[in-house]
């Protein structure tokens, strides 16, 4: 094969067409086969994604083609997705390492972050914030660059997430104000509490876990299932989140598509559901003030 493809256009080219014909599933920040070439491509051989069209016709050493060959074959043999293969995906604009101990970034609340979670916060700027089941760290790293001034933690059960969210934190040079901890759900934060309480929890509800597309079993099941409806972790949220907040605190938590299921379980809860301009769904932001009413 590596005498037959010798430039990065060739590999471009052929991946598209080994990608379409194994009917691949996207859903790990692209959604279609060129889309996924060129992520691969230029992860696996550290080239900028708006690289410059002279490059395409550039060679690749033996070493590069082989390494692209056994990539694709373990995307589409293993179903992998490509963050894991070249250890690196992109959320809110960042850059953050990524494995198979943590979910890939794929969340619609960065659209959140851009727009500093307004109006919702309105005049609040959060001093203290938590990404509670962190995973990569990618939310509350991103919420760390949004309020420059702010002190933020990321909360996880998983220690072997933790590990990579801290090596986010390194890589970010955020050690002086982004904190990684241990906890299930609040159990391991004792006392402390936060102006804004971010959240993606594992949420897929039972049958959609069963059911899903190999690529997503490529992930930590500890990230995805929840329970029969996808809100066991999602209840002791709502439950305990009131007591981590501060007046005027705001908690904004991701269901995906176990939100038909949460307003049915508590309709007395004013929810609201945040609408996406650059799509996604399954986010709600609910205020201290609301939280009581469990």
């Amino acid at each position: 094969m590596s005498r037959e493809l010798e430039t990065v256009r060739d590999y471009l080219r052929w991946i598209i067409s080994r990608f379409n014909d194994a009917g691949l599933y996207y859903g790990h920040g692209t959604d279609n086969a060129q889309d996924e070439a060129w992520y691969l491509v230029c992860g696996a051989l550290k080239l900028p994604f708006d690289l410059d069209g002279r490059l395409l016709d550039g060679r690749l050493t033996e070493a590069e083609r082989q390494r692209l060959e056994q990539l694709v074959e373990r995307r589409i043999s293993e179903r992998v997705p490509v963050a894991y293969l070249v250890g690196e995906a992109w959320f809110a604009g960042l850059p953050f390492n990524v494995d198979e101990r943590v979910l890939v970034p794929r969340s619609p609340m960065a659209e959140l972050i851009d727009v500093g979670f307004q109006p919702w916060l309105g005049d609040v700027e959060p001093e203290h914030i938590l990404d509670l089941c962190t995973g990569s760290g990618c939310i509350g790293i991103a919420c760390a660059f949004a309020f420059p001034e702010a002190r933020v933690v990321l909360s996880d059960v998983s220690a072997d997430a933790l590990a990579v969210a801290r090596s986010n934190i390194e890589r970010h040079s955020l050690s002086d104000r982004v904190t990684a901890l241990q906890s299930d759900v609040f159990a391991g934060l004792e006392a402390q509490r936060f102006d804004l309480i971010v959240s993606n929890p594992p949420y897929v509800d039972a049958e959609d876990l069963a059911g899903m597309p190999a690529e997503y079993h490529a992930e930590p099941a500890l990230g995805l299932g929840s329970g029969d409806d996808g809100l066991d972790i999602t209840r002791r949220i709502l439950q305990q989140a009131a007591r981590h907040l501060n007046e005027g605190g705001l908690l904004v938590v991701e269901v995906g598509n176990s939100g038909r299921a949460l307003d049915e379980a508590f309709p007395e809860l004013p929810l609201t559901w945040v609408e996406f301009e650059r799509g996604g769904h399954g986010v709600f932001v609910i205020s201290k003030d609301d939280l009581p009413a469990l």
